[in-house]
């Protein structure tokens, strides 16, 4: 069992950014991927923060898109490590862009991402155990106990799926599908 223990708070990291014209999509709006590449930066930030080591992206768990960012709004993201493993870490992000004229804000995005700790040769090493100091911090740390397990029952029903029988094909006629064998 690890010795060490650090406070959610100690892996708080905010970070801002104007969001520019050079930024958008073909709609005008702010594009989905320059704000992925932004959400694994602060990633990795908050979890080599709280770890001491440089961290890695294992997994991107959960990105929702809730609303749609604006050129000329202030994007605010606030990161924070939900959940340790043995050398892993769940990174919880919140995304809010705010209108600086008007200043109103309003939440945008919410992401949850794995990151690994690793040594200088690339192996796993063990992160630091999580102090939880909040109802908040303990409902998010179950929060992710219920993903894992969940993303286990996943991975293991994929495992013993029938993919391609005879019987699954059959049961495509319910979905808006063609299926066109040769």
């Amino acid at each position: 069992m690890n010795s060490t223990f650090k406070t959610v708070s100690s892996s708080h990291i905010t970070i801002s950014e104007l969001m520019l014209p050079s930024h958008t999509n073909f709609s005008g709006k702010i594009h989905g991927g320059y704000i992925l590449s932004l959400l694994d930066q602060i990633a990795f930030a908050c979890a080599s923060r709280f770890s001491g080591n440089y961290c890695v992206t294992a997994s991107v768990d959960t990105v929702n898109f809730l609303k749609p960012i604006e050129v000329g709004e202030l994007v605010t993201m606030k990161a924070s490590v939900n959940y340790v493993g043995t050398s892993s870490m769940i990174i919880g992000i919140r995304v809010e862009a705010e209108n600086i004229q008007t200043g109103v804000v309003k939440h945008c995005n919410s992401s949850y991402f794995t990151m690994v700790s690793k040594d200088k040769e690339g192996k796993n090493v063990p992160v630091p155990g999580l102090i939880l100091t909040t109802l908040k911090e303990v409902s998010r740390f179950q929060n992710c106990v219920k993903q894992i397990a969940l993303k286990k029952e996943r991975e293991y029903q994929r495992s013993i799926a029938t993919f391609g029988s005879i019987e699954t094909i059959l049961s495509l006629n319910q979905y808006n599908v063609k299926v066109e064998l040769k």
